[in-house]
């Protein structure tokens, strides 16, 4: 049995979770809330989400921080509670976890930008990534995963923070639009620069999750696989979201379109591969059962 998520990666193709925000606005979380509170006013709730990820095949679930960066935390007003959220977040996810599996602690953008396109500084993004990914370490988390960057500045000061306060392996994926040129970060980042960045400080797997639905992954994590031999992940939205006459939030892909871009996505070089927002146990079980016919 492989002791670490690397050894895992070496063996075969990973299974990661899916949505987390959708689940919980399944199970009653108002939207506007902030997600991490739950580690602490409702651990059955998020603890029974990450179970039901586990028991759809999930190899690894991701923690319920992925807002839980103190600058993020600050437009709820909970900044000065940043470590036991996360800290939360981490144990929750643990104490469901099956023997062989893995947590990886996540890490999501702070919602801000970067001097001079918004107001802060690397140090201050470095500080608060590293309260973080200490935090998600004291709680036992398998690893760190940085994701969904829209900014390749903001992600390499994600990576130097984590790096400062914790010895785990940290993961990085960045989000990207398709556009008639290629596939960019919203702040012009291409994804061969990404790639190659990350790679130059030594990420021991990279990948891309979110905006993109799984048909438009595809192409994206060829180009990707073309730029580095490092493990990559690939984590897609379940197709754009719209908002139903009821208030409900919706998603345009769904599972049986979403699944059928699987076995290209391994076939392009994906090592690693969950859903993103819109994607729910049901897809995870899906995909779960294309990885075992791989094999």
């Amino acid at each position: 049995m492989a002791t670490t998520i690397l050894d895992l990666v070496k063996e075969r193709v990973v299974l990661l979770d899916g949505g987390m925000g959708t689940e919980l606005i399944k199970n009653g979380f108002p939207q506007g809330e902030c997600p991490e509170s739950w580690n602490v006013e409702k651990p059955e709730i998020v603890k029974k989400i990450h179970l039901s990820y586990y028991d759809a095949g999930s190899d690894v679930v991701l923690t319920n921080s992925f807002g839980g960066s103190k600058i993020k935390l600050a437009s709820h007003g909970l900044e000065d509670r940043c470590h036991e959220l996360n800290y939360a977040a981490a144990q929750l996810a643990c104490a469901v976890k099956p023997e062989g599996k893995f947590v990886a602690g996540s890490m999501g953008p702070t919602g801000k930008f970067l001097k001079p396109h918004g107001e802060y500084t690397e140090e201050e993004f470095e500080e608060a990534y590293a309260v973080q990914a200490r935090a998600l370490t004291e709680g036992e988390a398998d690893f760190l995963l940085i994701e969904t960057q829209y900014d390749l500045k903001e992600a390499l000061c994600a990576l130097r923070g984590a790096r400062k306060s914790s010895n785990l392996p940290v993961f990085v994926t960045m989000t990207f639009n398709h556009n008639p040129k290629g596939y960019f970060t919203i702040m012009g980042n291409s994804a061969a620069q990404c790639v190659e960045e990350l790679e130059a400080q030594k990420v021991p797997a990279i990948g891309t999750n979110c905006t993109l639905n799984s048909a438009d992954m595809v192409d994206l994590l060829k180009i990707m696989r073309e730029t580095t031999p490092l493990p990559l992940i690939a984590q897609a939205n379940a197709g754009q979201p719209s908002l139903s006459s009821d208030g409900k939030v919706t998603y345009s892909q769904e599972v049986d379109d979403y699944v059928k871009y699987i076995p290209q996505m391994i076939k392009n070089g994906a090592n690693l591969i969950g859903g993103c927002c819109g994607t729910d146990p049901d897809y995870i079980k899906r995909i779960a059962e294309i990885i075992k016919s791989t094999m």
